[in-house]
């Protein structure tokens, strides 16, 4: 039986953050008696993105570098990080979808599920604390 929510992750400023317990406590009762099935999380915003690589820092770093703040960028409406978080975002992606095995998700040993968060100002988003709205669908 499909089953789906909407919930909102907290918001910890710029930079990869480990969500993935607050993800399974969100989705327990969609998860328990799944035997077989698969889990996607969509992020419901253009300036952040979702990630199960475990290399927080030098996913960052290497983030930065392929699209700096500092290029002359047209779309800077909401700030200098504006069109570079939008950008960011394409490149990593605004879902991941993992099996599920008996009522768990499959992760790799070093594996998680991390919120890429690509904005340094509150701007576009609601302001800090205000955090990323998601959406979680199991088949």
């Amino acid at each position: 039986m499909p089953w789906q929510k909407t919930f909102t992750l907290p918001q910890n400023g710029k930079g990869m953050h480990l969500v993935t317990d607050v993800v399974v406590r969100e989705c327990a009762e969609g998860l328990r008696g799944v035997e077989t099935g698969i889990f996607m999380l969509h992020c419901m915003h253009t300036s952040a993105g979702l990630t199960h690589s475990d290399v927080r820092t030098d996913m960052d770093m290497a983030m930065d570098r392929i699209v700096p703040e500092s290029f002359p960028w047209d779309h800077t409406d909401e700030g200098p990080d504006d069109s570079v978080s939008h950008l960011k975002s394409s490149l990593i992606g605004n879902s991941v979808t993992l099996p599920i095995s008996r009522g768990k998700l499959v992760l790799g040993t070093w594996q998680g599920i991390y919120l890429a968060e690509f904005r340094k100002s509150g701007a576009g988003w609601g302001g800090r604390g205000s955090g990323r709205k998601v959406v979680a669908t199991i088949l």
